[in-house]
């Protein structure tokens, strides 16, 4: 397979940035002006997003203008909103800046709708007085429509699925310069192709999508000491085989720092590992259910319980601020005790790993339920999924992550999540190849000048 992509074309100093300012409502900001870094600055401060223009998009239309003025003079556009998932190579020459598409709508009947800039964290809390909430991802500071474009797999996802399972209906700019609504039955290949796919067939300007009724559930995170990882982790491997589906679980191996002052005391410093856990069902008998992990080792802390959706964030402890990182990833189609202990042997007490993270999620139940509909997300059929973050410049970063990932290698799997996909090599390889054959057809449709930057990801032959 070829992994270079097609080159971005050439920054043109004589492009009228001026023209396209004088047609929207949002400004319009090019590289070298004080307000350019703000508003290009992804979550991870490790990734260069440069374009050559920056538009802060107030409304669809300025959108549309985005769009039309990219392909009238041969640009590529890129949409940004909170920047957790940039790729610096799929950066056109025009970023568009979604956060100004704020509009967010809960209906107690059991649906919202949101624009493009909106955080999960704001339609967390407006459900929340209504008994609801959505399927949204590990941190509520994450994106709502980057997250669910990618298909969404959160810490509900084996009850209830991927977040976009959920979706009803977008709104979407097409690369030929069009908005859109689409649905199951209004332009069905780009309803498949937006959900799972990214921004590869256009900018998404809101989305409309049902939530669940979850006012509470019983979960959290559970700390050990990171020598009891082999005997904790051979735990939740036999425990978490016999989990019913109203249970959703991952582990995670951390070493955090010691100058953070968001980092309990009892966690700085050393090696741990958490084991994270949502059952949606009743309290009592998830409290049941964990048991046999609070009696897998000497506990450091305990943080499971019963708790409002609104703590969601609580399960797994992501980082909030901005970081520069460096992020590594698999899906894996099992994990035998050999999987388990391979990792242990490379990244678990003593090993001087640099990673500060190494997480592996439990697949299964509704993530892969064929039922759901048919989308552009080719993972349903995994077991778990591995993803490695540590902090970009670290010696000997790189190297680890790449030894890691090659001693998976016997439990690999084949799709990747798109979401946990950090090159375009990797997001190539998320997508079957009946999947590809669709969204190379859909962009012919809508996409004929290949505006989307993103896009070009389906170059990779």
């Amino acid at each position: 397979m070829t992994t270079l992509l097609p080159p971005t074309p050439a920054p043109t100093p004589a492009v009228p940035h001026e023209l396209l300012a004088a047609r929207t409502t949002g400004p319009v900001v090019v590289r070298g002006d004080a307000a350019y870094d703000a508003l290009v600055q992804p979550w991870n401060l490790a990734i260069p997003v440069l374009p050559d223009a920056v538009l802060a998009a107030r409304t669809d239309d300025d959108v549309v203008e985005a769009v039309r003025f990219a392909r009238a003079h041969g640009l590529q556009v890129t949409p940004q909103a909170t920047g957790h998932g940039p790729m610096a190579s799929l950066v056109g020459q025009i970023l568009v800046d979604t956060k100004g598409l704020d509009e967010c709508v809960v209906h107690p009947e059991g649906w919202a709708r949101v624009g493009a800039g909106v955080k999960w964290l704001r339609v967390v809390e407006a459900a929340a007085p209504h008994g609801l909430a959505p399927l949204s991802g590990s941190i509520t500071d994450v994106g709502v429509v980057g997250y669910t474009t990618g298909g969404g797999l959160g810490p509900m996802a084996r009850t209830h699925g991927l977040a976009s399972d959920r979706v009803r209906a977008i709104e979407v700019v097409t690369g030929d310069g069009l908005l859109r609504r689409v649905t199951p039955t209004e332009h069905p290949e780009l309803f498949f192709g937006l959900r799972g796919g990214k921004g590869m067939l256009g900018i998404v300007t809101a989305v409309e999508f049902d939530l669940v009724r979850q006012p509470t559930f019983y979960g959290g995170s559970l700390w050990f000491d990171g020598a009891d990882a082999p005997a904790v982790l051979h735990r939740w491997k036999s425990w978490s085989d016999q989990l019913p589906t109203v249970a959703t679980t991952s582990f995670a191996v951390f070493q955090l720092p010691t100058d953070d002052p968001m980092v309990p005391p009892p966690l700085a410093g050393r090696t741990t590992v958490s084991i994270r856990y949502v059952w949606t069902g009743d309290d009592d008998e998830g409290a049941r259910w964990f048991e046999a992990m609070r009696n897998a080792g000497p506990v450091i802390l305990d943080d499971v319980a019963t708790k409002p959706y609104t703590a969601i964030d609580s399960v797994h402890t992501d980082p909030l601020d901005p970081i520069p990182t460096h992020e590594a990833g698999m899906v894996l189609r099992d994990l035998p005790l050999d999987a388990v202990d391979t990792l242990i042997a490379l990244t678990g007490a003593g090993t001087q790993s640099p990673q500060i993270l190494v997480e592996v999620r439990q697949l299964g139940g509704a993530v892969g339920d064929e039922r759901r509909g048919a989308s552009a997300f080719c993972s349903r059929g995994e077991g778990y999924s591995l993803l490695l973050v540590g902090i970009a410049g670290t010696p000997g970063l790189h190297d680890h992550g790449r030894a890691v990932l090659d001693a998976m290698t016997p439990w690999t799997g084949t799709y990747r999540l798109p979401n946990f996909s950090f090159s375009p090599k990797d997001l190539a390889v998320a997508y079957d190849p009946p999947t590809i054959a669709r969204l190379r057809a859909a962009m012919r449709t809508y996409d004929p000048d290949r505006v989307m930057a993103l896009g070009r990801v389906l170059d990779l032959d």
